[in-house]
């Protein structure tokens, strides 16, 4: 006689969650056609082995299936790391870190890092000069400061503005802003690949958009063409905004 208890029923809304979670993240990263076809592997896998009990098909498939599992991870490694980073910065996994965390940020602190940035981008836009900023937050962006040229300087309005100016050497590429310092400029982001970009937007948007997708950082786009200011932060933009829209959601994010 089978026995159903409540481990079980526990059990199968686990694995009815894990599946949804991966039909999911399939379903972002346009592989919909990929996951149905593992489904459709498995199935015919477990009813090979399990219920034909067919031992060479069923040993066959089972070398399949340990083998295929590398070439999933390998496959769908950016789908993998996505979600592992969605999960780690999901609201509640960030409460419960900031719980255990002694040290507390100084809202002046925050201020002094957060003006000279602010002022730099409305001259910026005003003078329509084209800069990427980005602010690093708990997820370290080294990877992205190797491929630019080390500053290691204090915030300064004039610096930041002298480094995107046209004629400028390091004006094309990224700057990195990480522990209240300006860590490198001319760094190279990854592009997103996204269709939901509106085609208003050039080559920094779509950079912006590409690293805040892959860590939680802040992207500041300041437009060459329009003279307009935007952020990306988790995979949205937030276009057109004025110096106090900025400053407001600079202050409310580097906070968290």
């Amino acid at each position: 006689m089978i026995e159903f208890g409540i481990k079980d029923a526990i059990d199968i809304v686990l694995v009815a969650l894990m599946l949804y979670y991966i039909y999911r993240l399939m379903k972002e990263s346009r592989s919909l056609n990929v996951f149905i076809g593992i489904m459709v592997f498995v199935l015919v896998w477990l009813f090979v082995s399990q219920v034909l009990e067919m031992r060479l098909l069923g040993s066959i498939m089972d070398k399949l299936v340990s083998v295929g599992v590398i070439g999933l991870i390998v496959l769908f490694q950016e789908e993998i790391r996505k979600f592992l980073y969605s999960l780690g910065a999901h609201q509640r996994v960030r409460a419960l870190t900031r719980f255990f965390s002694s040290g507390r940020k100084d809202g002046d602190e925050d201020k002094e890092t957060i003006i000279p940035i602010v002022m730099a981008c409305m001259d910026m836009a005003r003078g329509k000069v084209g800069a990427l900023i980005v602010i690093e937050r708990a997820i370290r962006l080294d990877d992205i400061v190797d491929t630019g040229d080390i500053i290691d300087a204090n915030i300064n309005q004039r610096l930041i503005e002298n480094i995107f100016f046209k004629n400028s050497p390091l004006h094309d590429g990224a700057m990195v802003i990480a522990d209240k310092r300006i860590k490198a400029a001319g760094c190279i982001l990854p592009v997103s690949h996204s269709h939901t970009i509106p085609k208003s937007l050039g080559l920094r948007h779509r950079a912006a958009l590409g690293i805040s997708q892959d860590s939680d950082a802040i992207a500041i786009v300041c437009s060459e063409e329009t003279g307009r200011i935007s952020v990306a932060i988790k995979g949205e933009f937030r276009l057109r905004l004025s110096a106090e829209e900025l400053e407001s959601l600079l202050a409310r994010e580097m906070s968290d």
